[in-house]
């Protein structure tokens, strides 16, 4: 009721890279796999989105729906390629830049998707249209406030189930949990497919937030990173990690940006993105949000502690 036009976009950009954030957090936080290359699933999502609505006027609902299934198979066809031949690791982290950067080519000089031109939305027409998933910015906002929850709370489920136990398993020792019966390579195939579902969700979205598509934005590289940013200076692996880290990096970058622009300095919210990276590396590596767990604990711990002490010296 109280924010303005730009803070309610800037906040419904955060809560969609921190939902974005989540998909990516749950294939190497949990489940051990390094993507580098996930903005070719965002981006598959937002072309399905994109194409069936632009030209053919079909709702999102079926873009999203078709985008995640897309997106799945291709997540799911790279991990079967990729592990059958024993590629793991940072190799399989190449791979996935491969990918990426092959089909943002392919998507730049294809005709029917719009080429290097892009897609463009109708504008909105002032009305909510939930059938057509299209609104104002405040309708934008709710959408993108609903799938970071559902993001947070899936990621919680799947920490705390069978799968999740299994995945960080794999992730802390492949060989070990072999050897104990888990059929990793199945695993590694159904937590990426799950992953890129769920990334090409967001990118449906996230098409829906921005008005257009363009191969270069939607696909590069630096999407890929903006992804992976949340994760990482949130905390990987956690709950909770993906929306602080974005809540940290993206208004930073946005304020870094406007001052770079006003002081005539390109480049500096890149600057500060590298500074940032560089300082949660060093004095937080495992990030900001388990350093607020231990600081609450700490604050927490010595009145119980001294409780306990005195009640020892009554004894």
């Amino acid at each position: 009721m109280l924010a303005n036009p730009y803070v309610i976009s800037l906040m419904t950009i955060v809560l969609l890279f921190t939902f974005l954030g989540q998909s990516w957090n749950l294939m190497l936080g949990i489940g051990g796999q390094l993507s580098i290359g996930h903005a070719l699933f965002v981006g598959l999502g937002a072309y399905s989105v994109g194409v069936l609505y632009v030209k053919y006027g079909i709702s999102p609902w079926v873009g999203l729906l078709t985008g995640m299934i897309l997106a799945g198979s291709v997540g799911a066809s790279i991990a079967w390629l990729s592990f059958r031949f024993e590629v793991r690791g940072i190799y399989f982290a190449l791979l996935t830049i491969a990918a990426a950067e092959f089909a943002r080519i392919m998507f730049s000089g294809w005709e029917f998707v719009g080429a290097m031109q892009g897609l463009f939305f109708a504008a909105p027409t002032g009305g909510i249209e939930i059938s057509m998933l299209r609104g104002d910015a405040r309708f934008y906002y709710f959408v993108a406030l609903a799938l970071a929850a559902l993001g947070i709370i899936g990621t919680e489920f799947i920490s705390r189930s069978y799968l999740g136990y299994v995945w960080r398993a794999m992730r802390d020792d492949e060989s070990a949990a072999r050897a104990l019966g888990v059929r990793t390579f199945q695993h590694k195939i159904l937590v990426i497919s799950l992953s890129a579902a769920t990334a090409a969700a967001g990118g449906g979205v996230l098409a829906l937030v921005q008005g257009s598509i363009f191969p270069d934005s939607i696909m590069g590289m630096g999407l890929s990173v903006d992804v992976l940013i949340g994760p990482v200076v949130g905390g990987l692996g956690t709950t909770f990690g993906p929306l602080v880290g974005s809540l940290a990096a993206i208004p930073l970058n946005h304020l870094m940006s406007a001052l770079g622009d006003s002081l005539r300095i390109p480049g500096l919210n890149n600057i500060t993105y590298g500074v940032v990276l560089i300082s949660v590396i060093w004095f937080l590596p495992d990030g900001i949000w388990p350093a607020i767990v231990r600081l609450c604990k700490a604050i927490q711990g010595p009145p119980t502690a001294w409780l306990w002490q005195s009640r020892k010296v009554e004894e």
